[in-house]
């Protein structure tokens, strides 16, 4: 299908190139998994560019410990962005293979039952793009044949909630031979609007183009109608002691009596469809494919969540059935990743399956999977000392949800290589009015694009003495030709890292302000440490102090810091040590102080700065608070509580989930149930600014900014906030019916609530006297 373009044009390969390797700021590490420099737009950028906070492109190796003289394979330094310099300029034989990885958020997020919330975001987007799963498959669908596309691989979690397929939520509809989701104006006029369907439309784009694919369920798509369970334990990378017979596999009771929507949705009948479709596992849940490329015959074999013995023992009979074939797997869960989101890491379920599938089966050169948080790298050696190249993609929680990242292999038979590129073909879909400095479509970090090395005869020769690289038929590299796909036609915009504080009151100070608290002490050394009772003054005349309390903590566990987020014009911070769930201390205002009991009829802003300690663990630090209206709210007299809604929850609350993202929930004076905003997953070990931004002209839509950048998974509707009973907020720890609990661990800066909306030139980033947009610096 055509692309609309709408981005000022730049072609030139050099220039793509260059665009491909810009250095990137400090700053756009907030986003757990953005740690990739972007693609700049020349007309903005490429004059003012000059090196990186880290002194350079990332060039590293890719992680792992490939040995070069086995079996004719290894690791290779090289990045994506470099294949220019490497192609030759004679033909080539080559051929590509493309993974979608986790794409749960797009069709849930798309579907109507959760908002519509892409559509809602980027409201003026030509609707043929309007969700990232979907440019992704019309993306491939558009460019297979100059791309040479052989291949998809999906990596499972296709949805995020499975049970919505269920009459009660969604009542989505089984696929069947006649299902047709792509004809007439059904992929641009927003008719398919359920999860699961949203889902199958963006597969059926590849059936429909003739691309072939295989799909595998993850966790996410193995709940039952009936039940949220998704199936079986995350055997990740603190876990031992695994054994592979507990009834949650497919080969056990559970998974086969219940009623699975992926088997009405994905079913064996609809795999047939496709002329390289070998076969299913009885379960239906595992499946393989044989495609033919470059002369040869390559097996895909896809394994979903949790496989059991017996599908293991399919797999092996499905790779013995086929002794010549050079296989690659693909899984939906595998190696991990550590918590940097770049770093390998064995799992226990990854040395099982590599024990009783992957070790002794010299065919499998290649294991993709994804599941865990982030991009990485492994190179492994089998029982016959060959390599084997295993990598992990999630991009699940980037940017707007993964914000349509996804990987490419180009298969280079000429040169003896595989390179790698993640990229995202939705993002230059979006319009440019609604691009911001997070929105990157080509990453070039070594985690994210890699050339591995492998000499395709020499490591298949042991079982495929006949495997052939034909002669060449492409002219330059394939990467390159995705890079001027993805990159012509799309300008970034500027990137801005603000203006620092020239001293202490060089923030816009906004007349009404309900509270502001700023925990630095002027007068203590870095790291001394606060005393009992220790009392931070709120700076907006209201009174509304707040007094430390540490008795359920110590005061050894609390200090003063000069640390502090680079466009905070507060020169400190105060850091809390050694939080668990039962073991913290917190700051708390007094009954009677007005922002107890202050409903912000009129809008509000909340900002904070913030410092998660790398210490955080999912263990101890997980849903920690930031700051709570305490109160359960089974003590509100007013309320007649909406079913399903958790009564011991505060009012109010900013905390820290499990997956390390950034909730704010609220109950607003208009409704008798919660509400809430969630970002992406966020890093440890950074400053964030975060902005909660209330606004009664939108229909009192609520807005979290993180860094600036506006989150996907926003609410509407939530006018002013409930008070509880007990009147009183406390900041640095959380409340559940009634108890203190899950104390903060890091560093907190400053927080200020105002009893209306602001825009980002009022917000405490700006300086006193100019806006944000007028004192930032372009690079």
């Amino acid at each position: 299908m055509s692309i609309e373009k709408k981005h000022a044009k730049v072609s030139d390969a050099a220039v793509l190139d260059k665009l491909a390797t810009l250095p990137e700021l400090k700053r756009r590490q907030i986003l757990g998994l953005m740690l990739a420099a972007p693609a700049m737009g020349l007309t903005s950028l490429l004059a003012g560019c000059g090196g990186s906070d880290s002194g350079g492109t990332d060039n590293s190796s890719t992680p792992g410990t490939g040995n070069s003289g086995s079996g004719g394979s290894s690791a290779s330094s090289s990045s994506a962005a470099s294949s220019s310099a490497a192609s030759s300029a004679a033909l080539v034989s080559s051929f590509t293979l493309a993974a979608l990885p986790d794409t749960q958020f797009y069709p849930r997020y798309a579907s109507g039952y959760m908002g519509k919330l892409y559509q809602k975001r980027y409201s003026s987007i030509n609707g043929l793009y309007d969700n990232p799963f979907k440019s992704q498959t019309q993306w491939l669908a558009a460019n297979a044949a100059r791309l040479k596309l052989a291949f998809t691989s999906h990596l499972g979690d296709v949805v995020d909630q499975p049970y919505y397929y269920a009459s009660k939520y969604e009542a989505s509809s089984p696929w069947s031979s006649s299902t047709n989701l792509v004809s007439g104006t059904q992929l641009s006029d927003g008719t398919v609007t359920k999860e699961w369907e949203l889902a199958s439309q963006a597969m059926q784009v590849l059936e429909a183009a003739k691309c072939p694919y295989s799909i595998l369920a993850g966790n996410h798509d193995v709940g039952a109608n009936g039940s949220n369970i998704q199936w079986g334990p995350d055997w990740g990378v603190d876990s031992s002691g695994f054994t592979n017979t507990d009834g949650y596999q497919d080969g056990g009771t559970f998974r086969t009596s219940y009623d699975q929507p992926y088997l009405h949705v994905f079913p064996t009948a609809r795999a047939q469809q496709q002329s390289t479709f070998g076969g299913r596992h009885s379960s239906g849940f595992h499946e393989y494919h044989i495609f033919t490329a470059e002369g040869n015959k390559w097996l895909v074999l896809a394994m979903s969540w949790r496989a059991s013995d017996d599908a293991i023992s399919w797999a092996n009979s499905v790779i013995a059935q086929n002794p010549t074939l050079p296989v690659i797997l693909t899984s939906h869960q595998f190696a991990g990743i550590g918590s940097d989101g770049t770093t390998a890491a064995e799992t226990a379920y990854s040395k099982y399956l590599w024990d009783k599938l992957i070790k002794n089966n010299d065919q499998i050169f290649m294991v993709i999977s994804g599941h865990y948080h982030g991009s990485c790298s492994l190179v492994k050696q089998n029982a016959a000392g060959h390599d084997v190249f295993i990598m992990v993609i999630d991009y699940q929680m980037a940017y707007m949800g993964g914000n349509g990242l996804m990987r490419m292999y180009e298969f280079d038979l000429t040169n003896n290589r595989i390179v790698a590129s993640s990229f995202s073909p939705w993002v230059p879909e979006k319009p440019a009015a609604d691009l911001n400095e997070f929105d990157s479509a080509w990453l070039t970090a070594s985690n994210h694009a890699f050339t591995l090395n492998i000499n395709f005869a020499k490591r298949f020769a042991g079982f495929n003495s006949t495997f052939t690289v034909t002669a060449g038929s492409t002219s330059g590299s394939l990467t390159d030709a995705a890079k001027q796909l993805i990159l012509t036609n799309f300008t970034q915009p500027t990137q801005h890292v603000g203006t620092v504080a020239t001293g202490v009151d060089d923030y816009p100070v906004v007349s009404g302000t309900a509270a502001h608290w700023r925990f630095y002490n002027a007068g203590a050394a870095d790291g001394a440490q606060l005393t009992s009772g220790n009392v931070v003054k709120d700076i907006s005349g209201n009174a509304n102090d707040v007094t430390l309390m540490t008795w359920s903590g110590s005061l050894s566990d609390l200090s003063w810091s000069t640390d502090h987020h680079y466009l905070s014009a507060t020169p400190g911070s105060v850091q809390f040590k050694n939080s668990t769930q039962t073991h913290f201390n917190y700051f708390v205002t007094q009954t009677g102080m007005p922002v107890n009991t202050a409903t912000f009829e009129n809008g509000y802003t909340l900002e904070t700065f913030i410092y998660i300690d790398p210490a955080w663990t999912i263990t101890n630090n997980s849903w920690m608070g930031i700051i709570y209206r305490l109160g359960a709210r089974s003590k509100a007299t007013d309320v007649s509580w909406t079913s399903g809604v958790d009564t011991g929850d505060t009012m109010m609350m900013m905390a820290i989930s499990n997956l390390m993202e950034i909730q704010w929930e609220v109950v607003p004076t208009n409704a008798t149930s919660n509400f809430a905003c969630w970002s992406g997953g966020i890093t440890a070990g950074q400053w964030l600014h975060i902005a909660i931004v209330n606004d009664p002209a939108d229909g009192y839509a609520t807005t979290m900014y993180v860094e600036g950048a506006p989150i996907l998974r926003n609410n509407s509707g939530m006018d002013g906030i409930r008070t509880t009973g007990e009147k009183l907020t406390a900041i640095g720890a959380a409340q559940y019916g009634g108890s203190m609990n899950n104390g903060f661990i890091g560093k907190i800066g400053e927080i200020r609530i105002v009893p209306k909306p602001l825009t980002s030139d009022q917000w405490l980033t700006a300086r006193a006297t100019k806006s944000a947009s007028s004192s930032s610096t372009s690079v």
